[in-house]
């Protein structure tokens, strides 16, 4: 039986070149001796990977409004979920997929488990992210403290819990937005176990420092965000952009993890399947 498994990645950047994938890879490649990887143009060419010859799916971030695609790739993309689902309905070997901040929240609103609506304005920077009773002890966190720190970039958000469609799918909200007690917004939802096998973070886990000093050789980026925040907050996000114990944390835990439990998972029932 051959032993390499296969990542296929998703990328729902809508053709841009974009850190983020850059960041996928880099994460991917520390697996190298026993994955194999191939890149999906979700958005911009509808192309989408045969079930059948991928184990492990990682479904990227990308810009734009969740609730709108153009009729074509947005539909097959939930098929593709779907079809998903069913092979790990069926099948004793499963499917494992991370879906990242643009694919979390569509595969939020494709299980029917929240509300996404638009941000009053931008959420752009390092941010804390606190685990929930769930979160605690879910594996994908393993090695991370509570609160932790993720770069979050997005102008959506993922709230209003639809607790009943949670039990019925027995899905957990696995994290949620620091706490701010100054303003009178819901608390969205940051990450969600969906199921044993698909797991998913409104942030970007796969961000390094250097991706996010990239976004910032934009001007008008680096004045939006200091018009948001202020000259100090902008300060501060630097100094944690260098903290080991925060950005670089997030990087090295969060994805590798999932891909841990996905590999171990693979081979364990492979290795059943063959004796």
């Amino acid at each position: 039986m051959n032993n390499q498994i296969r990542i296929a990645v998703l990328d729902m950047y809508d053709g841009e070149p974009n850190q983020g994938m850059r960041c996928i890879i880099d994460i991917i490649n520390r697996f190298n001796q026993i994955v194999t990887f191939q890149i999906f143009d979700i958005r911009g060419k509808s192309e989408f990977p045969d079930i059948k010859k991928f184990d492990i799916y990682i479904s990227t971030g990308g810009p734009g409004n969740p609730l709108e695609g153009d009729g074509n790739w947005d539909l097959k993309y939930y098929d593709f979920i779907d079809s998903l689902t069913e092979w790990n309905k069926e099948q004793k070997i499963k499917k494992h997929v991370l879906f990242i901040c643009h694919s979390f929240q569509m595969a939020c609103k494709h299980f029917g488990l929240a509300e996404i609506t638009k941000r009053k304005d931008t959420s752009f920077g390092v941010m804390k992210v606190h685990k929930t009773a769930e979160g605690l002890n879910d594996p994908l966190f393993e090695g991370l403290a509570d609160p932790f720190y993720a770069v979050d970039s997005r102008d959506y958000q993922v709230i209003q819990p639809k607790l009943s469609m949670f039990r019925k799918k027995a899905a957990k909200i696995i994290s949620l937005e620091k706490i701010r007690d100054h303003v009178q917004y819901e608390r969205a939802i940051m990450a969600v176990r969906f199921s044993d096998y698909f797991v998913g973070t409104q942030f970007h886990p796969e961000a390094d420092p250097i991706s996010f000093i990239a976004n910032l050789k934009s001007a008008e980026r680096r004045e939006k965000i200091i018009e948001m925040k202020g000259k100090q907050k902008f300060r501060d996000m630097l100094e944690d952009l260098l903290d080991e114990d925060k950005i670089y944390k997030t990087n090295e835990t969060i994805i590798p993890n999932f891909l841990r439990i996905a590999i171990n998972d693979l081979m364990k029932h492979r290795k059943t399947l063959s004796n």
